[in-house]
């Protein structure tokens, strides 16, 4: 998926429809005198209804939909006859989808099951026909009820990518390009900071036809609460991972300085993010030689304060291992 399809934030206006009005109607039939009422219910307006849908990656077939509507119920009729309901409309949504009110910015609901359905707007009722409000002592109601109006609200749509792994770390610090190795996604690698633009989702293929998915989020760095770089516009896609993989480059000037900025940001974010299991990894550790990468683990097994791994995606070393360790994380 290219990163112009990636859409993650939809701001739309739903409204359902209006129920229909009841009928005022008194029988007439020949050789049948004081038929009596017999007006029929006005048909229910149709909902507009939120659907998960796990074969959606992204809310892109919704940019260009800002309006969704509804249908309205019918009018009731003679001899009893019911108006017909509204039409429903169903919006398909990925999973992991929150829906939020505009004006208020609470959370409505969120979708997170394939198949789950949650009404946003529900259709107004049909109205009553008069043969319902017949008597003993009021024989031929001349009144009926109106349908209730239909329901409006502008909504927000935004995407909480589900996966199992996030990568967390700066620009440049090789999460695409552990992505394109790991998986089989085909993120956009290049030699310049914040070549991704957009998060990146891929499936890691595991032994014994088993899998977990990964994600990749465009570098943050020192600041981004304050809105530097990219600020944390993009952090809330690995809010719902289980693990955060830390990827820090081994030819930073300080590693474990650069873990702490890394961590200091997500807790500035959402402190909760810090509940997760967390792991390190050093990558591009083929410009290390052996005894360079010796000193350096002498170093990081004082200072760095979780269980770590060195790595190099382009030299292949180190991934299988990964692969495991993380198996085994997101397994225990």
């Amino acid at each position: 998926m290219t990163e112009g399809n990636f859409v993650d934030y939809v701001r739309m206006n739903v409204q359902s429809g209006n129920g229909g009005k009841g009928s005022m109607h008194l029988h007439r039939e020949k050789f049948i005198t004081k038929g009596g009422p017999d007006g029929g219910d006005g048909g229910r307006g149709g909902h507009v209804i939120i659907r998960g849908n796990e074969n959606l990656w992204t809310l892109y077939h919704l940019k260009f939909k800002k309006h969704i509507r509804a249908g309205h119920g019918g009018h009731g009729s003679g001899s009893r006859s019911s108006g017909a309901d509204g039409e429903d409309v169903y919006v398909d949504v990925p999973l992991g989808t929150v829906v939020r009110d505009v004006e208020s910015n609470e959370v409505i609901f969120e979708i997170t099951e394939h198949g789950e359905e949650k009404i946003i707007v529900e259709g107004g009722k049909g109205g009553l026909g008069n043969w319902h409000f017949k008597t003993s002592t009021n024989q031929t109601p001349r009144y009926s009820q109106p349908g209730i109006p239909l329901s409006e609200r502008d909504i927000l749509l935004e995407l909480k990518i589900l996966a199992d792994v996030g990568l967390v770390g700066f620009p440049n610090a090789g999460k695409s390009t552990l992505l394109s190795v790991i998986t089989s996604a085909k993120p956009k690698i290049a030699d310049y900071e914040f070549t991704t633009l957009k998060p990146n989702l891929g499936i890691v293929e595991y032994r014994d036809f088993q899998s977990f998915v990964m994600a990749d989020i465009p570098g943050i760095i020192e600041g981004a609460a304050e809105g530097k770089g990219l600020g944390h516009y993009f952090l809330r896609h690995i809010e719902r991972n289980s693990i955060l993989l830390f990827l820090v480059p081994a030819d930073a000037p300080d590693i474990h300085k650069q873990y702490e900025i890394l961590l200091d940001e997500l807790r500035r974010y959402n402190p909760e993010m810090l509940d997760k299991d967390r792991f390190v990894v050093i990558s591009k550790s083929d410009m290390l030689d052996a005894e360079l990468e010796a000193e350096l683990k002498a170093e990081l097994d004082e200072t760095l304060p979780i269980d770590y791994m060195f790595i190099s995606s382009v030299a292949q070393k180190g991934i299988t291992e990964l692969k495991d360790k993380l198996w085994k994380m997101l397994n225990d």
